[in-house]
Order: C-alpha cells, then sequence, then structure tokens
C-alpha cells in the first residue's frame, strides 16, 4: 500500500468474570503522504475525510523514531 501506515493501538482490560489482563488491539490504516514513517515508530494521528474504503485518518506527526 503506497502512502499507507497501518497503527496498531494494544489495550489491557480487565476480564469481567475472569479478572484476567486481556490484551487487544486496534488497528488503523493512515495516509502518509510523504511516506516517511517506518516499521516502529511512534506517530500521532488525527481524523479527517474517507479516504478509501478503510483509510480515513492522517500522520499529523512521528513522535518517536524507531531504534
Amino acid at each position: 500500500m503506497d502512502k499507507t501506515i497501518v497503527i496498531a493501538i494494544e489495550t489491557m482490560t480487565l476480564h469481567p468474570i475472569y479478572k484476567k489482563r486481556v490484551k487487544s488491539t486496534t488497528k488503523f490504516k493512515a495516509h502518509d503522504e510523504n511516506n516517511v514513517a517506518q516499521t516502529g515508530d511512534r506517530v500521532r494521528i488525527m481524523e479527517t475525510r474517507p479516504l478509501s474504503r478503510d483509510k480515513r485518518w492522517r500522520l499529523v506527526e512521528i513522535v518517536e523514531k524507531a531504534r
């Protein structure tokens, strides 16, 4: 996917019955106009108009580069 990045956000929630911490992942597709983001980067995104069927976010800045 050219000019597209996939952002995965992991959250830990407590299961209501078993009281065990469960990890869930939410994925967002965001528009990266200049293809500057790399794997492992921490980024900031903002919501925008629909750019495709799945893409409704836009890359604002790279907060931290991957090592």
